[in-house]
């Protein structure tokens, strides 16, 4: 077995590791991903009708009464 082939071999050990690292993490995802949905719904109910007043009153200002 020549040079080449050895570091093919390698590198492919290297990438099945790093694959087989990766599996367990989903649950790990789909929880950061469910608090951040979350997170998104918490602040829009709290800062969605100040920012609504915000906008309304900006644009009443650019656009005259």
């Amino acid at each position: 077995m020549n040079r080449i082939q050895r570091w093919w071999i390698g590198v492919t050990a290297d990438a099945r590791e790093l694959a087989e690292d990766e599996v367990g993490d989903v649950p790990g995802w789909v929880l950061v991903t469910l608090m951040t949905a979350g997170l998104v719904v918490l602040i829009w109910a709290v800062a969605g009708p100040a920012l609504t007043g915000l906008f309304e009153q900006a644009i009443s200002r650019v656009s005259g009464p």
